[in-house]
């Protein structure tokens, strides 16, 4: 049975118990895929799955506490989920989750800088490409050519937690070393030339907050500290530095939280490299206390702990 038969299955049979199932459907044109709540039989008939299914729909999660409801997750949404669990903001008993093992999805803003997309009449995906049909023929392009960026290193092809699971669980298929690469890139860089770098790229910045908005783990945003004014952390001046402060401000609010699920970097209208941001953090929480965020269900963010003295850091022989 193929992977979307089983998920239609396997909601069909939960459906009942649920105030609703949040998977895709189809979009506003046949490359984008939307959010789908199916809440009726006849709903389900809309679902799809797909490579173009890059929503990470754990983001809708903590708002529904309270609320029995069914949820499909890839590999890497599933880590957003493990987080929300260990941080208390769900409850697993409220759940279900559908699990989709995946071999990536695309990255729209790559497909777009090599076709114009305005004249597509169609969209059909293979096993190793996307095919566009436009007025000028049909155009082929390798799926590994466009991938999301986290799809190039993901190491959790297969969701980490679930009730169901459409198809066989998928083995890493994608090499560890590659996880740092862009940051270690960076990290050659000396002071200097680094925040050349970040002011570069940050300037761009025009302080929507749709990095904050599409965050599964951005859980206080109606307290955020971007818009508070008692106390006030940031003015409303355009310059780079406040961009650079709100920008440092929100990554270390996700250290030791960020699962690398990539919706910061796929929402930004500008294009900025924000996900490279959080990777560095990633990497130094687990180099210092050995933790990957949203792994492991029973462990606990080392940032939510507190000892005298790390292992790793031993502060008294300094």
């Amino acid at each position: 049975m193929a992977i979307l038969d089983k998920l239609k299955d396997g909601v069909q049979r939960e459906l009942e118990g649920l105030e609703f199932v949040i998977g895709w459907e189809q979009g506003y044109d046949p490359l984008h895929a939307s959010p789908l709540f199916i809440r009726t039989p006849g709903d389900i008939d809309r679902l799809i799955w797909n490579p173009l299914c890059v929503h990470n729909l754990a983001s809708y999660l903590p708002s529904l506490k309270g609320r029995r409801v069914g949820i499909l997750l890839k590999g890497c949404d599933s880590r957003s989920v493990i987080q929300l669990l260990q941080e208390g903001l769900i409850k697993r008993e409220e759940i279900v989750i559908f699990g989709i093992p995946c071999r990536g999805v695309v990255d729209l803003s790559k497909i777009k800088s090599r076709i114009d997309t305005s004249q597509m009449r169609a969209v059909s995906l293979m096993d190793d490409a996307v095919v566009i049909e436009i007025p000028q023929g049909r155009e082929e392009i390798p799926l590994d050519d466009v991938l999301a960026t986290k799809c190039l290193s993901c190491q959790y092809p297969t969701p980490l937690i679930y009730d169901h699971l459409a198809g066989e669980v998928l083995p890493p298929q994608r090499p560890t070393e590659v996880l740092y690469k862009e940051v270690e890139v960076i990290e050659e860089l000396d002071v200097q030339d680094r925040l050349a770098h970040w002011e570069r790229e940050l300037d761009r910045c025009i302080r929507c907050y749709a990095c904050r908005n599409a965050c599964p783990l951005c859980v206080c945003q109606d307290y955020c500290a971007a818009e508070s004014r008692n106390p006030r952390w940031l003015s409303q001046r355009a310059g780079v530095s406040e961009k650079v402060m709100w920008h440092i401000m929100h990554a270390l609010h996700l250290a030791g939280r960020c699962t690398d699920c990539g919706e910061c970097e796929r929402a930004c209208p500008m294009d900025i490299p924000i996900q490279r941001i959080r990777r560095k953090i990633n990497k130094e929480i687990k180099e210092l206390f050995g933790y990957e965020a949203g792994v492991n269900p029973e462990d606990t963010p080392p940032l939510y702990t507190f000892k005298v003295e790390e292992p790793t850091i031993q502060e008294r022989e300094w």
